[in-house]
């Protein structure tokens, strides 16, 4: 999800500077509601677990792509399945451009010895040569945020009418290297809910992140958890009305990104170096782990590898630095 939430913002430029071309997304259906807000864009859906599975069934989509007209190809994946389309399709004549993932880099970055620690190219620049690399030239700081959404009757009886400043929680990640202890989160609640000031929004999903998040709900009387009670539009919609959000390095934090919501991004054992920050977030937005007591720092690109106790390094994120950057961000945007 991360990936495709990266993706709009440059859609977003690309859609503002060349509105006289059409594009079309092929991606899961799921992800079709980030793409509603688009005039010029046409989405044609990838059923990879049935209509399109398999070789032929890849072959079958970009049949279809095909149908519909398409000039030129964008390979924004750069994986097997996206591959075997994209070949396909330049076999039938049309112009393609594939992603560069950068991952000698990612390897130097994240190596633990001679670790060459700088800062990559974000993943949103490598989308943009992608489509420079076919004549389309793109400057992201035309990026204008998607429009906010309007409640639906669902969201305010869940949430009531806005009143207070809105803060996300979106608590959990792929790894426990990426996300932060959840009770360590307890104190930054806690600390936040004394305030009596403002609304806390928990996002998760799944059965034992939703058993989690109800234990917050059920002390703090700021906290609403909405896991398992919105769709993903509703979901959506009350993401591009938040003040501020907290994530962890994932994707919600991108959903938030895309809809100019500023993100306090918390990092363990991957690091903003590596290009995975939400789109147009300052740096000091971005909570890192002790570099000190973890040298070896960041040890991967997704969060899958580390040395022994590494897992632990969120930890030294303390609840009250979190606070207090929230708080920090809540004052400027007033």
């Amino acid at each position: 999800m991360g990936d495709v939430a990266m993706i709009v913002p440059v859609l977003r430029v690309f859609s503002e500077t060349y509105p006289e071309v059409q594009l079309t997304i092929l991606s899961r259906a799921f992800f079709k509601p980030f793409f509603q807000d688009f005039s010029n864009v046409v989405f044609l859906e990838a059923d990879v677990n049935h209509k399109h599975k398999g070789f032929m069934g890849l072959l079958k989509l970009s049949k279809e792509a095909n149908k519909l007209g398409v000039n030129a190809v964008v390979d924004l994946h750069n994986v097997i399945r996206s591959k075997i389309i994209t070949r396909h399709l330049k076999v039938l004549g049309k112009k393609t451009a594939t992603l560069n993932k950068g991952r000698k880099e990612k390897k130097l970055l994240t190596r633990v010895k001679n670790k060459n620690f700088k800062q990559l190219k974000t993943t949103h620049q490598r989308y943009v040569d992608v489509f420079e690399a076919l004549g389309f030239s793109l400057d992201l700081n035309n990026f204008k945020p998607l429009p906010k959404k309007e409640y639906n009757k669902n969201i305010l009886n869940l949430l009531g009418k806005k009143n207070k400043s809105t803060i996300g929680i979106a608590p959990f990640a792929a790894y426990k290297s990426k996300m932060y202890p959840l009770e360590l989160m307890k104190k930054v609640i806690a600390d936040l809910d004394k305030e009596h000031q403002y609304q806390i929004v928990l996002f998760g999903g799944g059965n034992k992140e939703i058993t989690q998040l109800d234990t917050f709900e059920n002390e703090y009387s700021s906290v609403v958890n909405t896991a398992g009670k919105l769709n993903f539009t509703e979901e959506l919609a009350l993401i591009s009305n938040l003040d501020v959000m907290i994530s962890m390095d994932s994707g919600n934090g991108h959903l938030g990104a895309m809809y100019g919501i500023p993100i306090i991004s918390l990092w363990g054992v991957t690091h903003p170096f590596a290009g995975f920050s939400p789109f147009g977030q300052p740096n000091d937005n971005s909570l890192l782990a002790d570099n000190n007591k973890y040298p070896l720092l960041p040890t991967s690109i997704y969060g899958n590898n580390y040395p022994e106790a590494y897992e632990n390094a969120m930890e030294t994120i303390k609840p009250k630095e979190i606070v207090n950057k929230v708080e920090s961000v809540l004052k400027v945007k007033k």
